[in-house]
């Protein structure tokens, strides 16, 4: 069975309340918790978020309900994928980062970049794919898909970005002019793929107000969670911790979100495991500080930034607690107890 993590389902809780809907009801009907239409990482069945879609679709007789979803839906609820995303430098980074880590949000969903079908060498298109084995391409689940697709590219270019056309492998029940009006663009139905044709240039735009070491680190967090989902949440805080010291604040808000977990939720999962984020913090800096201090010459106040601290005084009284003397005298006797 393959799952998907819950984030994106408050919009379907929004939609559907809009429309006069009980998400509850539908999410019962179909095998889905309740609580997942208000948490952000449960991992749930996708054919079973696909199916609240459709019978939500047809019972509330809104066939574009997907669409109306993605106006509900956030870059934030990809998690990790967030951060790899709004830091890369280009469009072309954003595709290869979706496309190779778009599993770990849900196993069931892709997007890939390929030649254009009608053999434009100036449009590359971009392929959403829904799998679902022995299902039918869900109708909703696509629409929103290639819908959130379209909006992020929008949010991260700041303009029309010269949407060729929309390629849909069905024939809708909502009016082909109700997402022409979305898309700003012509739709093709019962084409071999759910397809953008955006033009090829769009690739190498560069995007704004990235950070090229947080790009890195979330592409490095993807690859060690996709390599290993079910680690404890203890060792991937610390995996985590120690990645983002002298990179980012190692604030809990920001672990929470590389490891696409509420920050509330995190906390709650190292308590079980007998610990908290202040405790792992603590430990992550004392190893590191230990590790700069024995093994290189670095200034103290280099060392206290690579740390996460912000004043090298604060350093100092840091090592009085871990040590019970100074930063120097550990660096001068370049050994320490643990």
């Amino acid at each position: 069975m393959s799952v998907i993590r819950s984030a994106g389902l408050r919009g379907f809780r929004l939609t559907v309340g809009e429309l006069g809907g009980n998400a509850e009801e539908f999410a019962t009907a179909c095998g889905l918790p309740v609580e997942a239409l208000d948490t952000d990482d449960l991992l749930i069945p996708d054919h079973a978020v696909a199916a609240a879609m459709e019978l939500a679709a047809q019972q509330l007789n809104c066939p574009d309900l997907g669409l109306r979803m993605s106006r509900r839906q956030d870059l934030d609820m990809l998690g990790p994928l967030t951060l790899a995303i709004r830091n890369s430098p280009t469009l072309a980074d954003v595709l290869e980062c979706t496309s190779r880590y778009l599993f770990v949000h849900a196993r069931s969903l892709s997007l890939t970049m390929e030649p254009d079908p009608y053999g434009d060498r100036s449009v590359i298109a971009l392929r959403y794919g829904v799998t679902m084995a022995g299902l039918p391409t869900p109708v909703q689940g696509t629409d929103v898909g290639l819908a959130f697709v379209h909006r992020t590219i929008q949010r991260l270019v700041e303009d029309r970005y010269g949407l060729r056309s929309v390629e849909l492998p069905y024939r809708p029940a909502a009016p082909i002019h109700v997402y022409e009006e979305f898309f700003g663009a012509p739709v093709r139905i019962e084409r071999p793929a759910a397809l953008l044709r955006v033009p090829s240039s769009l690739a190498g735009r560069p995007l704004s107000g990235g950070d090229e070491n947080l790009h890195r680190l979330a592409m490095a967090f993807l690859a060690q969670q996709s390599g290993d989902a079910s680690m404890a949440i203890t060792p991937q805080v610390r995996i985590t911790l120690q990645k983002l010291l002298g990179t980012a604040a190692p604030e809990i808000g920001a672990v929470a979100r590389l490891l696409t977990v509420h920050p509330r939720t995190l906390q709650r999962r190292l308590t079980a495991e007998g610990t908290t984020f202040a405790t792992l913090l603590d430990e992550v800096r004392r190893g590191e500080a230990r590790r700069y201090l024995t093994t290189t010459d670095m200034p103290m106040s280099q060392v206290a930034s690579l740390v996460g601290l912000s004043e090298q005084s604060t350093f100092t009284r840091c090592c009085q607690r871990w040590w019970g003397t100074t930063p120097t005298a550990v660096r001068r006797a370049r050994s320490t107890p643990n």
